[in-house]
């Protein structure tokens, strides 16, 4: 069995690649460069993982998505939806964030873009994403529905058995930090933000979930690195 990982260079694709390395192999990483804000921050983040894990990287670059979108991952004239702690369990909220940061057909066009990959394996293929059940409940294509779904397609679009698989989808984000804690995964390589400025921004959707999942890990230390914060704030913000 070959295994293909979407990696992003985020937490949760990094954290079901190195699920998914703990039984099998992986062959490749595939990551997409669609024009989004923090393209190049997640394709330098993924590299940098791929090498962690010894596997080749491919960057696949698609200048039409960025022009059929006007997402505020890739529009920059529109702001991103900032979020507090307590509004990232607020489903008006956390809806109408989705709605600003969705990109048309995404995950399934990367996943139909990795399938072609796949059947050059010349054997049955997993493709392993990050997908998440904290997310899924605004973002449909996270969901276990929807890798049933693509599945079922792949049945008649691919002569080679491929099959999507997600490690992750099953968990929440203090689950899936809680189980990158445990592999030792390299956090210090990882981009989990809206955002390509220097650091992360702190404030986007993304980096107040991963900001609230070391958190409830005792991860005071990796806040601190990552967000440039400090303990006594950590513990204010989660109250």
């Amino acid at each position: 069995m070959a295994g293909i990982a979407l990696l992003s260079g985020g937490l949760d694709s990094t954290v079901a690649l190195a699920l998914y390395l703990e039984k099998d192999i992986v062959n490749l990483a595939l990551t997409f460069d669609y024009g989004q804000r923090a393209s190049e921050k997640e394709v330098s983040a993924a590299r940098k993982i791929a090498e962690y894990y010894n596997i080749p990287h491919h960057v696949i670059p698609l200048p039409f998505l960025q022009e059929q979108t006007h997402s505020a991952l890739v529009n920059r004239s529109e702001d991103l939806p900032n979020m507090e702690f307590e509004e990232l369990d607020l489903q008006e909220i956390t809806l109408q964030s989705a709605r600003q940061v969705w990109v048309p057909n995404r995950n399934a066009l990367f996943l139909n873009i990795a399938a072609v990959f796949a059947e050059n394996m010349g054997e049955s293929t997993s493709l392993i994403t990050g997908f998440n059940r904290e997310e899924a409940a605004t973002f449909p294509d996270n969901s276990l529905e929807f890798i049933e779904a693509i599945n079922r397609c792949f049945l008649y679009s691919t002569q080679e058995k491929v099959t999507v698989v997600s490690p992750t989808s099953i968990f929440a984000k203090m689950e899936i930090v809680r189980e990158g804690l445990r592999m030792n995964i390299p956090f210090e390589h990882i981009w989990s933000c809206y955002e390509s400025t220097e650091r992360v921004c702190g404030q986007c959707e993304s980096c107040q979930r991963l900001k609230r999942a070391l958190i409830s890990n005792n991860a005071q230390g990796l806040v601190n690195q990552l967000f440039n914060v400090n303990e006594e704030l950590c513990e204010k913000e989660l109250e």
